[in-house]
């Protein structure tokens, strides 16, 4: 995260923010095919911890055999697509400075490759987080952000087109690690032999799964790539550029906590698959609530310090950068209690009642910020609208959870969401009032994030943690401490 904050700063400099702008919702319309990819990635990884609960090697090499396949078709799919009309899209209804053109069009051809690079690295990656190497999983994502460090410095060394260099590093970072990928896959798991598959049966049953989660990754493209796409139609690449470095920060939030759900979700498919469901409603509700208390105490200090901070990492913070951060960590913190649920569900594979309700829900994010932005609203109201639709749709997840997995909503609603509205509120009230005493400085900064550590954490531990859990984390930090005194004596 540390890493990502500075390259975005020196890059952003680098590049200039209307060349970021540019790169950010170029490398969107790219992204926008990348439904195919999440669809089948999620598929993927609930078809493969599924068959590891089920201890059936011979289904689980048939299942990766069918998958490589599947994406083979995709990504051939996705290229004839972004080639043609993509391509078109871009040349003619794009808000770009017509000098930059060229340049927007090198974003776009790389970010197709790279694309359809990371597609078919998919299938590899699925494995490993089904078999829960998660240390695998972590250096290789250090090793991409190191990478990503070593571009800051090639962008400054060269005088080359920046923007154009950007695209080719990117990709370069994109082959290498679906090169490790690969490399450590082949050589750990048996399953994961490259090898086209005919099996029909199996090809209908991943299909008919990630038919019905296609639909509702399609709600998301439209969420995220289909409003930047807006903005940069009503506005100009500079509101991309802001919403674009927004998304940065979200992204290294999320981070913490998809990381957190990479290492749930195999567990509470594989519980479901062994019939074992009190212990996936325990995954479920423990993992929705400490996700949450992990978030907030991460976005406590951004949401209080979000100009003081901007303006310490970017030194010029573009226009609406401001209010588009603190509104879609408001959002975050929304979205990151429904992922555990969604994960439940999609572990039963019954996800049509789930995708057909919800996805309707989300789907009204882009007519409603068209139908605003073109009364003459401004860009920040497409968050507005988001955060809406977010509460939206948590209501249906609740009650399509309960349908599915047979766990009372009752249950969920006081083990979890009771407490997550009151540590809320409660761990917000310190800070808020050191934001408001102290002028603007990276004193006031510190002493904010001093209190959420000290202050928010007491009253997570103590209100947000039943006594179980409580006793839990006091052993474990005993038992660490008794083993660092014996290794010292």
């Amino acid at each position: 995260m540390l890493v990502s904050l500075f390259t975005v700063r020196i890059v952003l400099n680098a590049l200039g923010v209307v060349d970021y702008g540019i790169y950010s919702v170029v490398a969107g319309i790219v992204s926008m095919f990348g439904f195919l990819s999440g669809t089948m990635a999620s598929a993927s990884q609930r078809f493969f911890a599924f068959e590891i609960g089920k201890n059936n090697q011979l289904k689980l090499k048939q299942t990766f055999g069918v998958t490589v396949t599947i994406y083979a078709i995709i990504s051939l799919v996705t290229l004839l697509a972004t080639e043609t009309i993509g391509l078109w899209f871009l040349n003619h209804k794009m808000v770009i400075p017509p000098d930059r053109l060229e340049a927007a069009r090198w974003v776009y051809h790389f970010s197709i490759l790279s694309f359809i690079m990371t597609i078919m690295t998919i299938p590899y990656q699925a494995v490993i987080i089904a078999r829960e190497k998660m240390s695998v999983y972590a250096y290789v994502s250090i090793i991409e952000v190191l990478l990503k460090l070593l571009i800051v410095y090639l962008l400054l060394l060269f005088s080359f087109d920046k923007l154009k260099l950007y695209a080719v590093l990117m990709f370069c970072v994109t082959a290498i690690v679906a090169f490790i990928y690969r490399i450590y896959c082949k050589r750990r798991f048996k399953e994961a032999t490259f090898g086209f598959s005919r099996d029909k049966k199996m090809f209908r049953e991943i299909l008919s799964y990630s038919g019905w989660n296609m639909i509702g990754s399609i709600s998301v493209v439209l969420k995220n790539q289909g409003v930047d796409i807006l903005l940069n139609i009503f506005f100009n690449p500079a509101v991309n550029a802001a919403r674009g470095i927004a998304f940065q920060i979200n992204a290294m939030l999320m981070n913490f906590t998809n990381n957190f759900y990479t290492a749930v979700r195999p567990q509470i498919t594989k519980s479901y698959a062994n019939g074992d469901l009190d212990y996936m409603r325990k995954l479920v509700f423990r993992s929705s609530k400490f996700a949450f208390f992990l978030m907030l105490l991460l976005s406590i200090p951004l949401l209080l310090e979000t100009h003081y901070i901007l303006k310490l990492w970017l030194k010029e913070v573009p226009e609406y950068a401001v209010i588009f951060a603190r509104l879609v960590i408001i959002n975050s913190l929304i979205e990151v209690l429904s992922l555990p649920l969604v994960a439940a569900i999609q572990a039963t594979g019954r996800i049509k009642l789930y995708q057909t309700t919800v996805t309707f829900i989300l789907l009204l994010n882009l007519p409603m910020s068209y139908l605003f932005l073109k009364i003459g609203y401004l860009p920040e109201i497409t968050m507005v609208i988001s955060i809406v639709i977010s509460l939206l749709s948590f209501i249906p997840r609740l009650i399509i959870f309960q349908i599915t997995t047979k766990i009372m909503l009752l249950t969920c609603l006081t083990e979890v969401y009771q407490k997550v509205i009151i540590v809320g509120p409660l761990s917000f009230v310190v800070p808020f009032i050191i934001n408001t005493q102290l002028r603007e400085s990276f004193f006031r900064v510190f002493m904010v994030g001093l209190s959420v550590l000290v202050l928010s954490s007491f009253i997570i531990i103590m209100i947000g943690l039943t006594k179980q859990e409580r006793n839990y984390i006091i052993i474990y930090f005993k038992n660490r401490l008794k083993f660092k005194c014996i290794n010292n004596i």
